[in-house]
């Protein structure tokens, strides 16, 4: 038995996911996971309790080179410690990015579908932008060079990108980065890149960080990262910016610290344990993904006439059920007992995201209720 089949309540625990709904419900739709945070960063946050005093914090002396060791080690890619800048969460950043990059004349672009923080960050900047809908190819949701040329405009300044995708789960191949980066390097277009699912890969595939690829891209790119998802830590995590240009990188935090706090001492205490100690786990956590992705895709084929995106990384996977007799595809589940991401979020009605970062028989549970929920439609 794998310690991620433990069942653990999450009821009356101010859980965002399991408080929404009764106890009758599955609620699979906001993503984090319903595992246990490795024992590492128990027993490192345990210590730190018992000092009994909780202080202002500063990140700790090493943090940074350790991260730029770990990211060589994951990626192969070479940073440097002061390109780092620590934030308490992505999703903050997101929104200040968006207004320090750019003026108030110039334009965005972003994707469609995409995690709704990253439009709404968009949305949010009172520029003008323009969301790209992404092309499907063989069930993967992809960003074209094409689609950048056709929704570009003269005063474009910043691309919202996401890799690993959130919701479609694609992994960006070298070329395609390529395509990207080489159009954004052409046309002057600051990458900001949310790459916070990395370290989730499944395998025969790789993460890349966009801004690998070259010094020109290094140059005009924000890659966000953080270890908040891999290790369940969203409620006591840190997350930071790796920016190689000194001009961008005194923009993006200019906020911290102001409207954006900093991130304070169980933030660093939990990072840098998973980072001394997690990678044995983490890689037990892929292989119990990839296992539950298998159990999703043998019960969707099954479910006709639902679709499945192809999902090479995460916990998280869409659903097209654009061809199902219903109009809201994610209020037919919660009708059957499973809560799911409405497609809605990321402007996909007739979609649903769903999140397998649970015990194998919750899921399996999960899945039989989308079973009965999509023969009420052909019976």
């Amino acid at each position: 038995m794998s310690k991620f089949d433990k069942l653990i309540s999450r009821f009356h625990t101010d859980s965002v996911r399991w408080d929404k709904h009764n106890k009758d419900i599955i609620p699979l739709w906001v993503a984090d996971m319903d595992f246990e945070t490795p024992q590492c960063v128990i027993d490192a946050m345990t210590k730190r309790l018992d000092h009994k005093v909780f202080g202002y914090t500063h990140a700790p002396d090493h943090l940074k080179e350790e991260i730029t060791r770990y990211i060589h080690d994951q990626f192969n890619w070479s940073i440097e410690p002061e390109w780092i800048v620590f934030t308490p969460s992505l999703v903050s950043s997101l929104y200040s990015i968006a207004q320090q990059i750019t003026q108030s004349d110039e334009h965005l672009l972003t994707l469609k579908p995409v995690y709704h923080h990253i439009l709404q960050a968009a949305s949010f900047s009172n520029r003008d932008f323009s969301a790209v809908p992404l092309e499907t190819d063989n069930r993967r949701l992809i960003l074209s060079e094409d689609g950048l040329k056709h929704y570009q405009q003269k005063n474009t300044r910043l691309l919202l990108f996401c890799n690993p995708h959130n919701p479609g789960g694609s992994v960006y191949s070298h070329a395609e980065l390529n395509d990207i980066a080489a159009f954004c390097v052409n046309n002057d277009i600051v990458i900001c890149s949310d790459e916070i699912h990395c370290n989730m890969v499944h395998a025969g595939h790789q993460h890349i960080p966009i801004a690998s690829l070259s010094e020109d891209i290094a140059d005009q790119s924000i890659t966000l990262m953080s270890l908040n998802k891999v290790f369940n830590i969203p409620g006591v995590g840190l997350a930071w910016m790796i920016c190689k240009n000194k001009d961008i990188r005194k923009k993006i935090q200019a906020q911290i610290g102001t409207l954006i706090p900093d991130p304070q001492i169980f933030s660093y205490i939990s990072t840098q344990a998973a980072l001394h100690h997690g990678e044995l786990w983490r890689r037990e956590l892929v292989q119990y993904l990839e296992n539950n992705k298998k159990l999703l895709q043998t019960h969707i084929t099954e479910m006709q006439p639902l679709e499945l995106y192809t999902m090479e990384a995460s916990y998280l996977a869409w659903i097209d059920c654009s061809q199902l007799r219903t109009k809201d595809p994610a209020q037919l589940f919660l009708d059957h007992g499973l809560a799911l991401q409405p497609g809605s979020m990321f402007k996909q009605d007739d979609h649903v995201r769903i999140n397998i970062a649970t015990p194998k028989s919750i899921l399996s549970e999960a899945l039989n209720r989308m079973h009965a929920a999509i023969d009420t439609l052909q019976g």
